[in-house]
Formats: structure tokens, C-alpha cells, sequence
């Protein structure tokens, strides 16, 4: 992606509960709709609800209720970005999002027995860049990135 000058941009930081989920839609549905087309809205709004309820439910399971989990989100004129921080341990994205393809792939394979990872394969599939990156701070950052077709 270029180096452009974000149209908006906001940082918003909760706690660790589920709870929150609620604040953190408002907050995108803000900041986002009024810029972007409602199905390319609509799909990064899946992409952010199961990155944060990830944070929740996995990264921060065994943390404080009041651990925090930073949430930014920048709107370029040709792209949106998310950027989910969290205090978890290191993650292997990649590996994981490769052996739930590689079930969903198994003709055996019942989706309802195995509700687990489907978030991975939403983040994946709604959008373009799609990265967990350990931070020098010991956090993690999710990054998600989606062009904007007009």
C-alpha cells in the first residue's frame, strides 16, 4: 500500500470482555460507514469483531478483565486499515489459518462440530493483508488491510 495521508483515523482502547464488542461497533460504525461502500463496510466489520473477540476468548484469556486491547482504525482514500493490539503470547497466524483451510478441505469435515477458527477464515477471506505481528513492547498487533474499489 502507498504512503497516503488517512482520510480519518481513531484509536479506541476497552478491556478485555466481550462486553465491549458492542462500544467497539459503535465506534467503527462512526468512524467507517459514512466512507465506505456497505458491502466492503459490512465485511470489515466481521474482520474486526472476530479480531477482537480473538483477543478476548484466546490472546488475553488467562489476562485481567482490565488488561487493555488497543484498537486503531485509519481510512485512506484507497484502502482501510485495522490494527489490533493485545498483551497474549506469540501466535503463528499463518500456521493456524493452514490447518483450518486444511480441515475445511476434509470431505468428512462437519463445519458445526468444529465452530472454532471460522473468524480466521472470515479475517482471511474479507481481507486483503492479513498479519499478527509480535511488537518490541511484548504486545501483538493483528494487522488488517482492504482496498477500496469505488
Amino acid at each position: 500500500m502507498q504512503k497516503e495521508q488517512p482520510l480519518v483515523q481513531s484509536r479506541l482502547q476497552v478491556e478485555t470482555d466481550l462486553n465491549a464488542l458492542t462500544e467497539v461497533l459503535q465506534w467503527f460504525e462512526q468512524l467507517t460507514l459514512p466512507l465506505l461502500p456497505y458491502e466492503l463496510w459490512w465485511q470489515c466489520q466481521v474482520a474486526l469483531t472476530e479480531g477482537f473477540t480473538n483477543a478476548v476468548r484466546h490472546a488475553h484469556k488467562d489476562l485481567p478483565q482490565n488488561t487493555p486491547i488497543e484498537i486503531q482504525v485509519k481510512v485512506f482514500a484507497s484502502y482501510l486499515e485495522m490494527r489490533i493490539w493485545d498483551y497474549g503470547e506469540r501466535f503463528d497466524l499463518e500456521a493456524k489459518l493452514q490447518s483450518k483451510l486444511s480441515l475445511l478441505n476434509q470431505k468428512d469435515f462437519d463445519p458445526l462440530e468444529n465452530e472454532g477458527g471460522r473468524g480466521l477464515i472470515f479475517m482471511q477471506q474479507f481481507t486483503d493483508e492479513l498479519c499478527y505481528i509480535r511488537m518490541s513492547d511484548r504486545r501483538n498487533c493483528l494487522l488488517m488491510r482492504r482496498k477500496i474499489l469505488r
